[in-house]
């Protein structure tokens, strides 16, 4: 009988031991890598269906890419939020991903904010900076990628000037007021009752804007979102993640553990979403990679990174379960790692309800 305990105690410290190992792999890698292996190479880039649309803002001028309805209607509108090496030029969603296309058949149209990198979409308490100095390097944004969703340097070495540095971010006012009423005024388009869905680091901010502005956000979306920012250990794993991302200090954006942080943490506002009764789309996957990923150090980082995700995300789900909410759907994939493939088949997934639930 004792060979028979030992056996499975053995067992057992195995199964902890990967699952640890899976966590500190997500910790330590970058967070905000937008990975992909050959599985996650799109053919997808520059979309002539959209056009861009400039919008001046407390940031500076802002550029979105905005795609119009098939049937013509400016009553359906869905925001499309970039993960942490939001690059410049050009949305994630736009480049590596095709579902734009999909959407505006729904008869959806689609805007998609461009830059921010490692912002979380939020307004910043000040620029950031170390210690009253720039980071060192040439000027630009989000770091190198191996999906094409980052741009020239990372870390420390890039991003010395421009938005969040040179000046404070000001995300979500410049959302739910500088664009928002842009697109009314000058498109037509519905300011209220729009949705609002990203990945990683525009999960989270997805349902922050949801929970605060209900008004314009009746749906939301998350995919692989880092929806228990409070938990131990997550502000630094983030720090990291926003200093590879950038060299974006996280303490400008906001202090520890204090009101501003906690209003942008989804397991301590999920009240609001209940009492909203916000449309929620909410997932993560197993952090299993398929055949087709391949063995290569982005999947092993996407696998980490998407562990720690699906922790946060299961977080969530307990928090919403927990308070009786019956306004979210979960869906947990058997198989999926952090990169634009598993995001893209997410937003495929979503876009029924989606399409039933705004307009």
């Amino acid at each position: 009988m004792r060979g028979v305990f030992g056996r499975l105690n053995t067992r057992r410290a195995g199964s902890w031991f990967k699952r640890s190992v899976l966590v500190s792999m997500a910790i330590l890698l970058p967070l905000g890598v937008s990975v992909t292996g050959p599985a996650g190479q799109a053919s997808a880039a520059f979309n002539p269906d959209g056009f861009d649309f400039w919008v001046d803002s407390s940031m500076g001028p802002i550029k979105n890419r905005v795609f119009r309805a098939a049937d013509g209607n400016t009553r359906r509108v869905v925001y499309a939020l970039d993960g942490m090496r939001a690059r410049p030029d050009l949305s994630g969603w736009e480049v590596d991903t095709e579902v734009v296309r999909e959407l505006t058949k729904w008869n959806m149209n689609v805007v998609m904010p461009v830059g921010g990198p490692s912002s979380f979409y939020a307004d910043w308490l000040g620029p950031s900076n170390f210690f009253g100095l720039g980071s060192s390097g040439s000027s630009g944004s989000a770091g190198l990628s191996s999906s094409g969703s980052g741009d020239s340097g990372s870390g420390l070495l890039s991003g010395s000037a421009g938005l969040g540095k040179s000046n404070t971010y000001k995300w979500e006012t410049f959302l739910t007021q500088d664009l928002r009423y842009a697109l009314r005024d000058r498109l037509g388009f519905n300011p209220n009752g729009n949705a609002v869905f990203g990945l990683s680091m525009g999960g989270s901010a997805a349902l922050t804007l949801a929970a605060y502005h209900p008004d314009q956000f009746r749906y939301a979306g998350s995919y692989s979102g880092y929806l228990n920012i409070s938990a131990p250990g997550m502000r630094e794993a983030l720090r990291v993640a926003m200093l590879d991302a950038g060299g974006f200090n996280i303490d400008a954006m906001a202090p520890p553990w204090g009101p501003q942080w906690l209003r942008m943490d989804p397991f301590v506002f999920a009240p609001r979403l209940k009492a909203n009764n916000t449309r929620l789309w909410v997932s993560a996957g197993s952090a299993l990679p398929s055949a087709k990923d391949g063995l290569s150090f982005n999947t092993f980082n996407a696998m980490g990174l998407e562990a720690l995700a699906l922790a946060n995300t299961r977080a969530f789900q307990v928090r919403m379960l927990s308070l009786g909410a019956n306004n979210a759907t979960y869906d947990f994939p058997a198989v999926g790692v952090h990169n634009w493939t598993y995001w893209a088949d997410e937003v495929y997934r979503m876009i029924p309800d989606m399409s039933a639930n705004i307009g």
